[in-house]
């Protein structure tokens, strides 16, 4: 799945491409994703002007002034901006047609599990929305906020750093890598983490997150930005999917686990 990083880069790129164009058609070839595309999408957003690109933990906000289009990319999900005569592949399931001499934003999604999904009110209210936490890049998410929120509390850390009500947008590549540069182990409960070292593990998250976005994030899979290149974090990552590798600061093997079902890599040497 695409994380904040991916979205972030995604978010960028449509910024640069779309930002300021008029969506001059929309093209629904297939409504049934996660939930389906309203049906009146095409004539909402038909000849109005992209006025933003806003990015809430994993979400897209499209801002065209008379509301907002939330996207989520799923699973599987891609946006591409590209010439519109471009024949559509299988899985392509919605253009946006700019005013821009026949571009578009093209979204393809294998698994339909993304979404495209309209609100003409504040878009921070949207039952999708409203229930979550910081994001982790801004200033509200801090250690006093992140401490106070895993006081007494006995799932691990790993666990209550993936929960969006306690910080939006940490998905399981992230959440794995930040708490090896904290040098936390991931299944140590959240509430026996003292203050010092949930510092320290707020600022590997922005470090991490910020290192991954600006390497366009990570591809594994699927992802590819809306210019088609790869994400090039990929090669940067500590333990995420490497299992019998050495760890990079002591050499012991990092190890795999399951924690709230999701598979989690760490060094039981560097990582307490």
């Amino acid at each position: 799945m695409p994380e904040l990083p991916e979205v972030e880069s995604v978010r960028r790129d449509l910024a640069r491409g779309a930002a300021g164009r008029t969506i001059a058609a929309v093209i629904v070839r297939d409504r049934r994703l996660r939930w389906p595309v309203p049906a009146g999408l095409a004539r909402r957003l038909a000849g109005r002007e992209v006025r933003e690109v806003r990015r809430r933990a994993k979400y897209l906000l499209i801002g065209v002034g008379s509301g907002t289009l939330l996207v989520h990319l799923g699973m599987s999900g891609s946006l591409r901006l590209l010439d519109a005569r471009t024949a559509p592949q299988p899985h392509d399931h919605i253009d946006l047609v700019l005013d821009d001499g026949g571009r578009c934003v093209r979204y393809h999604d294998p698994r339909r599990f993304g979404c495209w999904l309209w609100t003409g009110s504040d878009p921070a209210r949207h039952r999708l929305l409203a229930h979550l936490g910081p994001e982790p890049l801004g200033p509200a998410f801090d250690g006093a906020w992140l401490h106070g929120r895993l006081r007494e509390r006995t799932a691990p850390i790993k666990s209550l750093l993936m929960d969006s009500r306690i910080v939006a947008g940490m998905g399981n590549i992230y959440a794995n890598e930040a708490l090896f540069v904290a040098g936390i182990d991931p299944r140590r409960a959240g509430g026996r983490i003292a203050r010092r070292r949930v510092d320290r593990l707020v600022c590997a998250v922005r470090q991490v997150l910020g290192a991954a976005i600006d390497a366009g994030g990570t591809t594994l899979r699927d992802y590819v930005r809306a210019d088609g290149a790869a994400g090039e974090f990929v090669g940067r990552l500590n333990t995420y999917g490497r299992e019998g590798e050495p760890c990079p600061r002591c050499a012991a093997p990092i190890v795999r686990a399951v924690i709230g079902q999701r598979s989690t890599w760490f060094c039981r040497r560097c990582q307490r």
